[in-house]
């Protein structure tokens, strides 16, 4: 397995670098593969996503269509990959922000009973209260 850093998946998804572009469609396309496949870990996964949306400027839509091409691509293992699904689908349903639907998820996991958080966006998602 071959860890995948968050500039990595940027210019994949981006292909905004002459240089770097190629070179990460070069190993995620051809260089991994099910016997040696791709780790994706959620910190990748959250820092790829909030690029993409704070610096590209990626509508939620858009970025649930990354996140689930990378749920979806057989040669790629998501760390949490539950957790960042039931993310996926609060950001495609408009209930909450990617990052934070991840957090509530990742403790909800560990046995939190409550997340708390100053975010009212944040609240309205399972696992959450205000603070």
């Amino acid at each position: 397995m071959i860890g995948l850093d968050t500039n990595v998946l940027v210019r994949y998804f981006t292909q905004d670098d002459s240089i770097q572009s190629p070179r990460a469609i070069e190993l995620i396309e051809h260089r991994l593969d099910e016997d040696n496949p791709g780790f994706v870990s959620v910190v990748a996964m959250v820092e790829t996503a909030w690029v993409l949306e704070r610096a590209y400027g990626l509508a939620d839509q858009e970025l649930a269509a990354i996140i689930e091409r990378l749920l979806q691509a057989p040669v790629l293992v998501v760390e949490d990959e539950f957790e960042v699904f039931t993310a996926l689908t609060a950001l495609k349903e408009g209930r909450g922000d990617f990052a934070d639907a991840l957090l509530g998820g990742l403790g909800q996991k560990a046995g939190c009973s409550v997340t708390f958080t100053f975010d009212h966006r944040a609240a309205r998602l399972p696992g959450f209260a205000l603070a």
